[in-house]
Parts: C-alpha cells; structure tokens; sequence
C-alpha cells in the first residue's frame, strides 16, 4: 500500500477553501466587508418562509410593520374533509365509530421489549441505590436527560443486531488477519493526515467488517474497500469530508473515482444502507460521566479503544463491551477510588468478571512486542503526541499490572 506526500501545491482536501470560508463568516459576524449579506431564499410554492418586515411612510414618519405571510397552498379535498371533520361537535360523533371497548384493546397489545428493559432498568437503579446521573442535566437539551436511558438501551439493541462474528476471515479467502491489521494501520494515518473526526474512524473500521464478513476480496481490492468505507463515513460523521480526489490521490492513483464510486455504491448495498450501528465512543462518554474521571483518564480509555481496532482477535466484541474495558483498565492504571462497583456494573451493564477477558486482551495489544507491532504501530504514535497528552507514554502501560494481565489471559 502506497504512502504518499502531497505536494504543498496541491488544494485537495479542501482545507483553503474552508478556511477562506471560514474567514469569511468571522468577517461577516465582525462587521467587516468581506461577507455580503444575502436576502432569504424564495421558494416558488410556499413563497418566503420567514416573516416579512414592510416599512411605509405615514405623516413623513416610518413606520415599520412586520407583516406574517398569507399565503397558503390551495385546499385540497382532503384537507377539506379533514378540517369539516375535527370542526364536528363532540356530540354528533357517533359512538359506534371504536366498536373494541378500549380495555380489551390494551389487554391484547403486545408488551414491547425495549419498554420493559426500561423499566428494569430503572428498577436496578432504585435497588442498588445508585445515582441518578441524568437527574441535573434537566436544562441542558443536548444531554436528552429524558431519554438517556431508552436511547442507550436502543443502542445496545443496534449493535447486537449487527454484531460481526469472531474469525469471520478464517474461511478459505485472500484477505487474512494480518492484512486487516495492516490496513487499517494505515487507514488510522490517513484518518489522521485528513483531520477527521475521531467518530469516522472507528465508523470505518465497522463498515469494513460488516463488509467483509457477507462478501469475499481480493488482496488488490483491499485498500479499495478500506478508502471507500472511509469515504462513507466521513460523509456521515463530517460536517466538511474530504473530497473523492483526496482518495484518489492516498492511494497513489491505484484507483480511480470510477472504481471508488462503484465500490461504494457495492458496499451501501451489501450493508442494506444501516450505517447507524453504535460506537465504542457513545458508550464510553456514558461510562466516563457515571466514574466522574478526569481528562487524562478519559483519553487513556480512548487510546486504549483504538488500539484494538487494528486486533482481528477483538471483532467479536460489542462496542459497548470494549468501551467498559477501556474505561476499567484506564482506572485501574491510573489509580482510581472505586474501580467497579454497583454503579459502573449498573451503567455499564457489565459485570467486572464479564469484561476481564476483554480487558487481558487489550492489555496484550498494548504491550505487544514483535515484528508487526514494531513495524504497524500507527495509534501508538499518535498518542504519543501532545494533542493527546502523551498517553502512549505513561509509564503505567508498562507496569507489573499490566503484565500480569497479559500473564492471566
């Protein structure tokens, strides 16, 4: 696979226009020139969507009068109807309308699944006397404080419904193992060199999988599927993805936007356009709120979740499952009170005997010395950087701890 170094004449990526672009809007918000301000688009059917603000002159004074648009779409029959028919008085509704009494009705309705875990759920939480995470997020509409509970429960449902199975590349076919592991080596650099979310990454990595496991490659279509999957998820999670040239050129020109095109409209179809399975990060911002740990333990985890992507041998685990690992190991090393009682089992979901194994072969993966680490050791180097506090570093992944573990498993 081929490494490249973009020439500094190039404007791929998109990366001056955006910050011209960006420049622009600082300069518009400022009061500067460099912006004009443009009038509210019209729309043929529906006319200006916004209120119209109208100034007239009455006795050499103006007079400004914000004015409601009147114009409507033109009544069909069936609005017609509609309205005549919410305008009828309770009392000419005939009652022979509902002909199932309404208590028999509930008595036959099927008791939905999620709704119970829900209120199980909850019931843990009143048991166990555990905190209530959720309680003092009531003014804060991003945090969905009122739903917290049912959209993790959900989550939880999306991934074991696209769960990808363990050894899935043993079957007889070209891609192995170690081939994953090298593309997706490189795959965390390019996802680096492009600035992209960290969300993309891991998307990909997913995509790849669930991919690969319903459908057989060559070796010369590899990094052909690893681009694509990488094109699909940056323009699910970026808000400015990179363009298709950018891909193009990563791969030195092996394949051309045709071939990356067609492949990502092969791939959109064998995953059944489902692309909302849920990652490791979601459910690790849940854990890292409900252990109250500070930056330099959140980012450890987030290390620690990353270096598994490029291990075949941790497919087979739930994002759910590796983010309890992550956050476990990274509390563990970097001393914490309350490792995992009740109230992480209850968040989490997992039990500290369930998550063990998962924690061993992580610790493994970080302490890995051979020929491939040595060579494919792209999250290391990340890491080791100052953008993420050096985490790669710490003399805690070296420690006694730590060696144990990899010992046990």
């Amino acid at each position: 696979m081929a490494h490249a170094t973009r020439n500094p004449n190039m404007t791929t990526l998109g990366f001056k226009k955006l910050q011209s672009f960006e420049n622009e809007n600082v300069g518009a918000r400022l009061g500067g020139k460099s912006m004009a301000v443009q009038k509210p688009a019209q729309r043929a059917a529906l006319g200006n969507i916004s209120n119209m603000v109208r100034t007239t002159h009455a006795g050499g004074k103006k007079v400004v009068k914000k004015e409601l648009r009147t114009k409507t779409l033109a009544k069909s029959k069936a609005t017609s109807s509609l309205q005549s028919v919410v305008s009828l008085p309770v009392d000419n509704v005939k009652t022979d309308i509902c002909r199932s009494p309404l208590p028999e009705v509930v008595d036959q309705m099927e008791v939905d699944p999620i709704e119970s875990a829900i209120e199980a759920f909850s019931q843990r939480l009143i048991d166990l006397q555990v905190e209530d995470i959720d309680k003092d997020d009531g003014d804060n509409p991003q945090l969905c404080s009122e739903y917290a509970k049912e959209i993790y429960l959900y989550m939880r449902t999306l991934e074991n419904q696209m769960k990808v199975p363990a050894g899935y590349l043993d079957r007889e076919g070209q891609v192995t193992g170690r081939m994953r592991h090298i593309l997706v080596d490189w795959l965390v650099q390019v996802h680096l060199r492009f600035h992209l979310l960290q969300e993309t990454l891991f998307l990909t990595v997913q995509l790849i999988d669930r991919f690969l496991v319903d459908h057989a490659v060559s070796k010369g279509k590899l990094q052909l599927v690893g681009v694509t999957a990488m094109f699909i998820a940056s323009k699910y999670e970026e808000m400015y993805p990179p363009e298709i040239n950018d891909f193009v050129y990563i791969t030195d020109q092996a394949y051309t936007k045709t071939q990356i095109r067609q492949m990502e409209v092969f791939m959109l179809k064998g995953l059944k356009y489902s692309l909302g399975k849920p990652l490791c990060l979601h459910f690790l911002r849940r854990n890292s709120k409900a252990a109250g740990v500070d930056p330099q333990k959140h980012t450890l985890a987030k290390y620690l979740m990353e270096i598994t992507l490029p291990e075949y041998s941790m497919v087979q685990y739930d994002p759910s499952e590796i983010a309890a690992a992550a956050i476990y190991l990274s509390m563990a090393l970097l001393g914490s009170e309350d490792n995992w009682g009740a109230k992480m089992t209850h968040y989490s979901m997992y039990s500290e005997d369930h998550i063990k194994p998962i924690i061993q072969k992580m610790a493994t993966a970080v302490t890995r010395e051979d020929a491939m680490s040595e060579k494919y050791h792209a999250v290391k180097t990340k890491y080791r950087s100052n953008r993420f506090m050096t985490i790669s570093s710490l003399s805690q992944l070296k420690s006694d701890f730590m060696k144990t573990l990899v010992e046990e498993s």
